[in-house]
């Protein structure tokens, strides 16, 4: 699975999948529980890199002390909006308002499509941000319930 970054805004951001052949809806199904799922730990601030006390413990975290206050003087970091996962022939895309989270929700968010690719659904490529020519994204670049001029 190839992954490029096109423009990159992270209050309007469209995220591109190039699957191998067609999804079927089970596989769409999928790929929709990944999006949520991942948007819904950033709507409650999981991708704060200013707070990431174990992974900078190292791997001995017998009886490690987690700061609250460390933890409570972090800045919010939080995913503000998603769009639905729209999927035409063997693309998929999805519209996200990423808010103050930080660029370590992008980081995962592959490794897992990374891991679904290999046991899952074979995908090509992800695209970060930008557009497809032959897709073009909504006028507005935002999903319609976000506010499209009139």
């Amino acid at each position: 699975m190839q992954v490029a970054f096109r423009e990159c805004d992270f209050f309007n951001l469209w995220i591109w999948l190039e699957f191998e052949t067609i999804p079927s809806s089970m596989e769409q199904q999928y790929i929709d529980e990944i999006f949520d799922s991942w948007f819904f730990l950033g709507k409650l601030g999981g991708f704060n890199a200013e707070n990431i006390q174990v992974q900078e413990a190292g791997l001995e975290l017998s009886y490690m002390n987690y700061s609250e206050n460390a933890a409570s003087d972090s800045l919010l970091s939080v995913m503000h909006n998603m769009g639905e996962v729209e999927y035409e022939g063997v693309w998929a895309r999805c519209w996200f308002d990423l808010g103050t989270s930080d660029a370590i929700a992008l980081d995962i968010l592959i490794n897992a499509l990374k891991q679904f690719s290999l046991e899952y659904v074979a995908i090509r490529q992800v695209f970060i941000g930008g557009e497809n020519a032959d897709w073009p994204i909504p006028y507005s670049s935002r999903p319609e319930f976000v506010g499209e001029e009139t």
